[in-house]
């Protein structure tokens, strides 16, 4: 069966999910969390990303990010993959693939969407066990998008900006978005349609990318979403 093909777009946000291979840990100590993130920044840099929100977690990553062109998040995870790989086999003795094939990804199409991206990817550490509020983890956007921590690679989004007029007064307000609860509807969508690369987003704006591309992009599994382990 022939492999999905890709469908991101040039500016227009997507979720970005990589996983390690047969969901093992990739992660293993602070320095190789800094090292992903130094080949991210560099990669983003050289095949035209900008990079919005993510979170490193022990076994997966996410990412927001918006490519320049339709390969740009490709070359940026390969990119990122590969140096981070040479690297672990170097620093842990260890040899062969770290990742789970192939990246998974979707497009996410406007500001309500983006935002409880946002915040999905930054709160996934605490379902997961891993932290009890997101401000308490040193590994992902959150520390930068709502405490103001300097992050070079993050390039805020228009939604972001929107928030308020300057830099304190959208924390603030950003913040204040994790006060309230992410609708279970819209976290069962961010699961499903990352899974299976299907634009998050409602059907007119599925049957516009379908358009655009020239061929179907799939949908999320109708009934129940698939179970997972927890910090999807």
């Amino acid at each position: 069966m022939p492999r999905k093909p890709r469908f991101y777009l040039p500016d227009m946000p997507a979720h970005i999910v990589q996983r390690g291979n047969y969901r093992q840990a990739v992660f293993f100590s602070d320095d190789d969390c800094a090292a992903y993130l130094r080949w991210l920044h560099e990669a983003c840099l050289k095949h035209g990303c900008r990079l919005h929100a993510y979170v490193l977690m022990t076994n997966h990553v996410h990412l927001l990010m918006t490519p320049q062109s339709r390969e740009s998040i490709s070359r940026t995870i390969q990119h990122t993959g590969r140096c981070y790989v040479s690297y672990v086999n170097r620093c842990y003795g260890k040899s062969g693939t770290l990742w789970e094939g192939r990246h998974k990804g979707c497009l996410v199409p406007d500001d309500r969407y983006l935002l409880a991206c946002m915040r999905y990817i930054e709160l996934n550490l605490v379902p997961a066990g891993m932290v009890a509020h997101p401000a308490d983890y040193a590994w992902s956007s959150y520390q930068s998008n709502a405490m103001g921590k300097a992050c070079g690679m993050l390039k805020p989004l228009e939604v972001y900006l929107s928030l308020g007029a300057s830099p304190p007064v959208r924390q603030l307000a950003y913040r204040e978005l994790f006060r309230q609860a992410l609708d279970p509807a819209l976290v069962d969508d961010v699961r499903a349609t990352v899974q299976t690369g299907t634009p998050l987003g409602n059907d007119r704006f599925r049957e516009q990318i379908e358009l655009t591309l020239q061929y179907r992009v799939g949908y999320p599994r109708r009934g129940r979403p698939v179970k997972t382990e927890k910090g999807y």
